[in-house]
């Protein structure tokens, strides 16, 4: 008997991990640098204004994650379904959508920056004239951001990851050099900070329009009736708001712990706290590659039912995030200073406390790392009450009462620590649940992830490109099958289909073929990395060849190019 061997889903992760992961470093690495470049041709401390500035940012970001990726995950399950009308209107919804919602979070900050401005420095009303001008140069680019990031999730869903990762490269090399431009010798200050950025953003989106271009394409706009239109924005917002609404109350996390730092700490707080943010960026570089890298991969795989394949792809991920979460936090711990040096922290009374901060702060990113993930994978599996909690209690219920707490009990240590605590106690409440789960559905639902597992009727095998294995295996699930009555057609239905893609290209390494044993029918899924071919529409004049004969056999068929890999479904009544 063959047994399935994961090369394909272990080839398919690679394949979309690596352009991700570096479509995140280059997002967030130029962030990072970003922040270096303010703090050495300006100086540190005007680190501060940026991060009172952060919670704009985070909630733009809430509204193009909410989305531009909750649609994009419901792009993925549409092709799953073999629905393109429906991908299609997922696709031209989000974009249209993130478009005119950027633009008006422009209009409406530059109509109102000065009260905005006042809003932010509460607690340190001294830098209200350097958040304004930050402010406004860095709104003007909000349609672009909004536009570039989403697009980016639905080229990836669409099977075509090196698009994003090159025109988000650019966007932020050009970020960086025009910090140089318009710091160094425009003298512009930290304006020309923020108009650098939004310069990055324009950029960006004229560089991932190509995506329109471009031949292997299958999303395209439609033109929805408007009660349509609103109902797919509901579907998109609905399931998109879990994963963003970590960006919501970070947002209302940022907004408060930036007043208590200022309460508690001061001025030199402050631009510790926006050093242990910035700190952030590198760790998210591996969250959020690796998190979108399974997103659509697990949303394609639970939505066939296909369980095992979805924990092969949360286990290797969980590998990632914990490897380089804990990695980062010896790194910090043990070695704060080289932040210090990178962001050029000279001043005598920033030392100690930007130093202590990193210290207790790095001690979260364990924790960060596994309910950051859980969230995107609640999602993925469509459990969106679930990842919509872990986010309100991660995000800003157990670190803000804990801020709380712990500021007025201990003073500034008790901010810092405050993070590590709320994401130990969401992990224990992440554990709880999926033994409640566990004990609710009689093992149905198992392990941290709370997955399902495929029972004694689902066979999965894996065959590289070669007619005899297709033939052998086509015997042996035949030879499994004996005593149904379509244990035949099964048998043929296989070889058929397994041939066909075999001769149809030069080479391909690797076929996972399932069979689906149901009380009503049987079901066949094949998923193969080769040239697209749609076996229902294809090969229609010929009377006698492998397809001809797999649909006169098949029930039904059901096809579908997700994720850059055929997927095709053969169904077979009992």
């Amino acid at each position: 008997m063959y047994e399935r061997n994961y090369k394909l889903l272990r080839s398919k992760f690679g394949e979309f991990f690596f352009p991700t992961l570096f479509t995140s470093m280059a997002g967030n690495i130029c962030l990072f640098v970003d922040g270096l470049m303010v703090s050495f041709l300006i100086g540190a401390s005007n680190l501060a204004p940026i991060q009172i500035v952060a919670p704009v940012i985070t909630f733009v970001n809430l509204i193009y994650w909410m989305i531009g990726l909750g649609g994009s995950v419901l792009c993925s399950v549409s092709k799953a379904e073999f629905d393109d009308e429906k991908s299609n209107g997922y696709f031209s919804v989000s974009i249209i959508s993130l478009v005119s919602i950027g633009l008006l979070i422009t209009l409406f900050g530059l109509l109102f920056s000065g009260n905005i401005a006042h809003f932010l420095c509460m607690s340190q009303p001294e830098l209200t004239a350097d958040v304004s001008s930050y402010f406004v140069a860095l709104i003007i680019g909000m349609p672009f951001l909004c536009y570039m990031m989403s697009l980016s999730y639905f080229i990836r869903a669409d099977g075509i990851p090196a698009l994003p990762f090159r025109a988000i490269l650019i966007a932020n090399i050009v970020n960086i050099c025009f910090d140089v431009i318009y710091i160094k010798f425009f003298g512009m200050g930290l304006s020309g900070a923020a108009l650098a950025t939004s310069t990055g953003y324009i950029v960006g989106s004229v560089l991932i329009s190509y995506y329109f271009i471009k031949k292997e394409r299958t999303l395209e706009f439609i033109k929805l009736k408007m009660n349509s239109f609103f109902n797919f924005f509901k579907r998109i917002a609905t399931s998109g708001f879990s994963s963003a609404s970590t960006q919501l109350y970070l947002t209302l996390k940022l907004l408060v712990i930036n007043f208590l730092v200022g309460i508690y700490v001061g001025k030199s707080g402050v631009v510790a706290f926006g050093i242990c943010y910035n700190s952030l960026f590198i760790l998210y570089i591996f969250l959020i590659g690796t998190a979108q890298t399974m997103s659509p991969i697990v949303s394609v795989y639970f939505k066939e039912e296909d369980y095992s394949g979805v924990n092969y792809v949360v286990k290797r991920s969980l590998k990632i995030v914990l490897a380089s979460s804990l990695a980062l936090s010896v790194l910090f711990i043990v070695y704060p200073q080289a932040l210090l040096f990178l962001y050029s922290v000279k001043n005598p009374a920033d030392v100690p406390v930007v130093l202590n901060a990193l210290r207790i702060f790095a001690i979260s990113y364990v924790g960060t790392a596994i309910t950051f993930l859980y969230t995107f994978y609640s999602q993925a599996i469509q459990k969106n009450q679930l990842s919509t909690i872990i986010s309100l209690l991660e995000g800003f219920v157990l670190p803000i009462s804990a801020a709380f707490i712990l500021s007025y009990a201990i003073g500034g240590n008790g901010i810092w620590i405050s993070f590590a605590i709320a994401e130990a106690l969401t992990i224990l409440f992440i554990f709880g649940y999926s033994r409640y789960i566990n004990k609710k559905t009689n093992g149905e639902y198992a392990g941290f992830f709370i997955n399902k597992h495929n029972d004694d009727k689902v066979f999965e095998h894996t065959i590289s490109g070669d007619v005899e294995e297709a033939v052998n295996l086509a015997h042996d699930v035949q030879d499994y099958l004996s005593g149904n009555k379509s244990a035949a057609l099964v048998g043929l239905a296989i070889e058929e289909m397994l041939v066909n893609i075999i001769n149809t290209n030069e080479s391909v390494d690797t076929i996972d073929v399932i069979v689906r044993d149901n009380e009503e029918n049987i079901l066949i899924s094949v998923k193969d990395t080769g040239v697209e071919f749609n076996p229902v529409i294809e090969n229609e004049h010929l009377e006698f060849d492998n397809i001809s004969v797999l649909n006169k056999i098949a029930d039904k068929i059901d096809y579908s190019r997700v994720l850059g890999l055929n997927s095709t479904v053969i169904t077979i009544k009992n």
